[in-house]
Formats: C-alpha cells, structure tokens, sequence
C-alpha cells in the first residue's frame, strides 16, 4: 500500500493520556478486578504492515489483514487476551468469549476513532491431527523432514495490545491494556507514550528497512510422482461423484519446499500485496516462529454497519497474455457448463445457509468475472442485512466450509478429505478475521497461502471437481496457483 505523505498530525502528550487513564480507572466497575480500556489516537498516514515490521516483537502473536483494493489495512500484534478453543462448539465458545469481553470494555467518552479489533482464526477441522508422512510432498528434498502437526489452535481469539488501522487516508494507533483499580498510572501514560513515539517515528522510514531476499522464485516443475499422486486423487473423487456420493469434491494440495536459510516473511508479505493488489493479503503468527501468508481472492463475509457481503467464488482460468486473449478465455469460463455448475452449488450453499440464519440474501445472476494478477473466477457477490442479536461469527459458522474448499454434500466431502489427504489442513481454507466492538467484521478464505517455518515452507492450492472435471487440467490449474504463491516466496 503505497502512503502519500501528509501533514503530522499533534499526539496527545502525556497528561491527556494520563488523564484519559485515570478517568477509565474511576469509571471501571468496582465489582471488577480489571477493566480493558481502549484508546485511540489519530496518526499521520502510516502504513500498517510497515509498522508491524518494524516494532512487533518475533516472539510475539501477529496479525495483519489488508484489501489493497478497499483501502483498508490492519496489523496488530502482542497478547492481551488470548483463549484458545477446539471441538464442534469453537464458534459458539468464540462468540461467549468475545462477548464477555467486550462487556468489560472502557472508552473515554469524547474519544472518536475505529476499535477495538479482536482477531479470530480458526483451522479447517474443529481438531488438529498428525499429518501423514507419506502426503509430504517435496520437489526440492524427497527426504525432507514432515512440517508436524499444525502449530494452530482449532479456534483461537486474540486482543492485541496495539493495533495500526488504515481505513482509506485515515490512520489510527489504538492502544489496549489492562487497567485495574491499583494500577500505576504514571507508568502507563509513559509506555503509550513512548510506544506513539515509535509508531510515527516508523513512518519516516519508509521501505528502507526491507530488503529484497535475494532468492530466485521457487521452480514448480513437479515430480512426476507428484502430479501422478494428485492425479489419482482427482480420479477418486471423479469415482465419488459418478456413483453419486458427492456433487463436487475439493482436492487439496500441499507442497513442501525446502531453503538453504530461513523464508523472509517479512518480503513475501510485501511482494504479495504489490503483485495481488485485488486480494485480501494476511499473516497470522501466534509468536512460535510459524507463520500463515497468503493472497486470498475470497471473502468469506463483510459486515458494515449491518450490512453483509460475501462471495461466491468457484469456477477458474488463467489470464491470457493479451486483451483479446484474455477476453476469449474470460468468455469461454463464462459460457462453460461445467464451471458454471460448480459456481451454482457455491451460491446454492450460500443462500440457504444465509436463509436459514434468517436472512434475505440478494444476489445477481449471472456470475462476473474476477480477474487476478494469475487466474479469473467466476464469481457473485451476495448481500443481506444482519439483525442485531446475530453474531458475525454465528454467520462464520454457518458458512465453513463452503462447497468452494469443500465440496457437496458438505459432511460426505469432509469425511473424503480426512480419508484422501490423511493430515492436517491447519488454517488453509479456513477462516481468518476480525470483529470490532460495534459487530462489523472482515473475515476471509485463507486460500492461495503458505506455513512458513524456518527454512520450511508448505504451498497450499486446491481444486473443485465435479462431473466433467479432467485430471490434467487440475492438475494444470494447482500449478497455475502455486506458482503465484511461490513467486512472492522467492
């Protein structure tokens, strides 16, 4: 996200800050032993992932969640509150967690600006197992060590103590912490204070701080064991489907590359957003040197001021390399039966899942195109206005999977992915997030991503299969997708 310069705008020196403190603190309900107090202070124009860069501690949990295209970033890092949930109830527990929380929130009363933001991820599966050894498949080491088991929780909901948002030319640091009656609140100013002071001295910086990683893009010439592994994957699906257990099944990839040193997360985060500026770009750490990337084209839902967005989004190509090219192509996704069928369960699933939480989805028929740096899709946004009592992460549950990294029926492609794959997803596929204390939320697929650890780094893409699906042509459009992934690696 490129950052026009602007005026500096005047932080609040230290008594405002002592007095916003002590006003909390006075206000807090004696009946509680601490209190979350929220503040949040208008900075000069600052990008957010440049700030996390450079003053998030490793050891430390991260976050980062950006649309390029919508203007809208948000990094945050640190622990505050942190509980970490698993089994079929993750999303209801996640919502009673999030509730109480937000219950012990305090703001001074004149104070303006966006938060806080609580962060949520969840894995693919309510449980995370042990991947299978024999699915870790290496084009640079066939010998190579297995990744382990995810390093993620089922469900996890984090507040971070600092979190840098840029909403269009509108910048704000907001500062959370614990503020018990006995707290010293001359020591608190001083920290916020300081740390304001780090902030705004980061935006003079600029990109000086990253440097290029020095490392040629990642070859993804696949073994022929590999493709030949997938293949056999797609054909067994394309068995399920013609005897009529499934409608479409997701068939999962995860490639395991090797380095000499460790993967710079830090560049590929920067390489990401300027080569996919129409996707979501995210990174997700919970401080234990292991790092979820990626590029994702999916929003699994938006809501603002109760309004709801989300996507439908199955049915790909790859971009041409001209206009008239590309435009043949784009057509020809638009008008192919099989690709508009597997598009149609996507929206089919949506809308009763959104039906069945009470609401009137709106949607346009038929579906656009989404053109991305690599790869199109066909695609439908659908809306709906959210009545207050519904939580986003009831909406959250409601909706994953979706038939687009599933497949239909849900629970029979499920059980088909546990049995065909053998590991783990971790939180490929799966939903990554916010929710601030007015109920909007942004959360999204984390589809076309990477596990980055250490000098190991495991590439996730998939594939819908449905009736008339080809081998190589999947086989062909995960490449497609790796490849993208894998360039911001390099």
């Amino acid at each position: 996200m490129t950052v026009a310069p602007s005026a500096c705008l005047t932080l609040p020196p230290y008594e405002t800050v002592f007095q916003w403190l002590k006003v909390c603190q006075h206000t807090a309900p004696r009946s509680r032993a601490e209190t979350i107090v929220s503040l949040c202070f208008r900075l000069p124009r600052v990008d957010p992932l440049m700030v996390l860069l450079a003053l998030a501690p490793e050891h430390q949990p991260q976050c980062y969640l950006e649309s390029p295209a919508r203007s809208h970033a948000i990094a945050a890092w640190g622990s505050l509150l942190e509980t970490r949930l698993e089994g079929r109830d993750r999303f209801q527990s996640a919502h009673q967690h999030l509730t109480q929380w937000q219950q012990r929130i305090l703001r001074p009363e004149a104070m303006a600006g966006p938060g806080p933001y609580f962060f949520n991820s969840f894995t693919f599966f309510n449980t995370v197992a042990n991947p299978d050894p024999s699915l870790n498949l290496s084009h640079t080491q066939t010998d190579s060590e297995p990744m382990g088991s995810s390093p993620f929780a089922p469900g996890t909901l984090l507040l971070c103590p600092w979190q840098i948002v840029r909403q269009h030319q509108h910048c704000w640091a907001i500062a959370n912490l614990m503020l018990a009656r006995h707290s010293s609140l001359e020591a608190v100013a001083h920290q916020i204070c300081q740390q304001m002071t780090r902030i705004v001295q980061v935006r003079g910086q600029g990109r000086s701080g990253l440097r290029d990683s020095g490392r040629a893009s990642v070859p993804l010439q696949l073994s022929a064991p590999a493709a030949a592994t997938f293949r056999d994957r797609v054909t067994q699906a394309l068995k399920q489907i013609h005897g009529g257990h499934l409608s479409k099944q997701v068939v999962a990839y995860a490639l395991d590359v090797t380095s000499p040193r460790p993967w710079q997360r830090d560049w590929s985060l920067q390489r990401l957003r300027s080569q996919h500026p129409d996707c979501y770009i995210f990174s997700f750490s919970t401080g234990e040197q292991a790092h979820f990337i990626g590029a994702s084209p999916e929003r699994l839902l938006s809501i603002r001021q109760g309004r709801l967005v989300t996507d439908a989004l199955a049915g790909s190509a790859p971009r041409g390399a001209t206009a008239s090219e590309d435009h043949h192509i784009g057509q020809t996704l638009l008008n192919n039966p099989k690709e508009q069928s597997e598009h149609r369960l996507v929206v089919d699933f949506i809308v009763e899942r959104l039906q069945a939480q009470g609401l009137q989805p709106r949607y346009g028929t038929p579906p656009g195109l989404l053109r991305l740096s690599h790869i199109q899709h066909l695609h439908t946004p659908i809306g709906g206005d959210v009545p207050s009592h519904l939580s986003p992460l009831q909406l959250v549950a409601a909706l994953h999977p979706t038939p687009a990294v599933a497949g239909v029926p849900t629970a029979a492609a499920c059980e088909q992915i546990r049995q065909s794959e053998g590991g783990d997803r971790g939180l490929y596929a799966a939903p990554f997030g916010w929710i601030d204390s007015q109920g909007n939320s942004e959360f999204i697929v984390g589809i076309r991503s990477a596990l980055l650890q250490g000098n190991r780094a495991r590439l996730f893409a998939g594939a819908g299969i449905v009736a008339g699906s080809d081998p190589d042509r999947e086989l062909a459009e995960i490449q497609l997708k790796l490849q993208a992934l894998a360039e911001a690696l390099g």
